[in-house]
């Protein structure tokens, strides 16, 4: 792929992945590609498709076409690139942990809006992944103190590179919120702010997903069993009766098929104040709910 023009290296990557995406997931993800690898957007080479591709530090034509390659093989393009935007910086991912998703973006904004009307104290994460959430609210609140749990060993250590790169202060623990026994939730600490984007996709939605989604990110911090699908809600609602402050907020990324039975089951567990918000694109995918005082 020497002397690459933009146009060139547009249609090389697009061209594979139109039988796995269709026109327009296909467009973005090349897009995407040749924006980190390039430094040209798709305005850019509409302009000047002629122009010859500089390639960022870090990138060559050899390292493109392996990435084509895996690309057409379903690895998702943010596992290919090693980095995701999430609300307005890049953060490293990779497999093991969940890619961060808009809708995810969306549901930090209403914390932080929420937060900045009140001292924001301390934050805890379940199931913190990547650190997008974590290291995004102790960035854009001043003062809280962040912390982030999870059972895997190895998003936690992409939560420790990304608080690095960053310079964001995340205090980091290895903990299931499904053990009771699980000492760090003995350990006497309290917050003012639990969010989770849990597991919440039933079982039975995995053969309709994309393959890149479905073959290439962890099943554990995606699916739950048909049978109990808010087995997650459930148990993080009551870690948090005895773990939040009174009139402590409980925020949950949610699944839209399951809203109004998540914010009956949030009612039922005691909670109250229970607000579901609908996203970008008019599905309810968020929810709020308070500790009673």
């Amino acid at each position: 792929m020497s002397e690459t023009t933009r146009h060139r290296l547009f249609f090389s990557v697009y061209t594979p992945l139109l039988p796995l995406y269709g026109k327009e997931e296909a467009r973005a993800i090349a897009g995407r590609v040749c924006e980190q690898v390039g430094g040209f957007s798709r305005l850019d080479m509409a302009v000047d498709p002629r122009a010859e591709v500089a390639w960022r530090p870090g990138y060559e034509a050899v390292t493109v076409e392996r990435m084509i390659d895996e690309l057409a093989g379903g690895r998702p393009v943010q596992y290919v690139l090693g980095v995701t935007p999430f609300y307005g910086r890049e953060f490293q991912v990779g497999e093991g942990v969940l890619i961060p998703r808009p809708e995810t973006e969306e549901l930090v904004r209403w914390i932080v809006t929420e937060s900045r009307t009140l001292p924001p104290g301390r934050i805890l994460d379940i199931g913190v992944g990547s650190g997008c959430i974590a290291v995004t609210l102790a960035l854009e609140l001043a003062g809280a103190d962040v912390w982030g749990v999870d059972l895997s060993a190895e998003a936690l250590a992409f939560v420790r590179k990304n608080a690095e790169r960053l310079e964001a202060t995340v205090h980091m623990a290895r903990a299931d919120v499904l053990d009771g026994e699980d000492p760090f939730w003995r350990n006497g600490l309290r917050w003012e702010t639990i969010v989770s984007n849990p597991p919440y996709v039933p079982m039975s939605d995995r053969a309709a997903m994309y393959m890149n989604v479905r073959d290439y990110e962890p099943s554990e911090a995606l699916f739950v069993p048909d049978q109990d699908p808010l087995l997650f809600y459930r148990a993080i609602a009551r870690r948090g009766q005895r773990v939040l402050e009174r009139g402590g907020s409980l925020y949950f990324e949610i699944y839209e098929g399951l809203a109004s039975q998540t914010a009956q089951l949030l009612g039922d567990e005691g909670y109250t104040e229970v607000e579901i918000r609908r996203d970008m694109n008019d599905k309810p995918r968020m929810i709020r709910c308070k500790k009673r005082e």
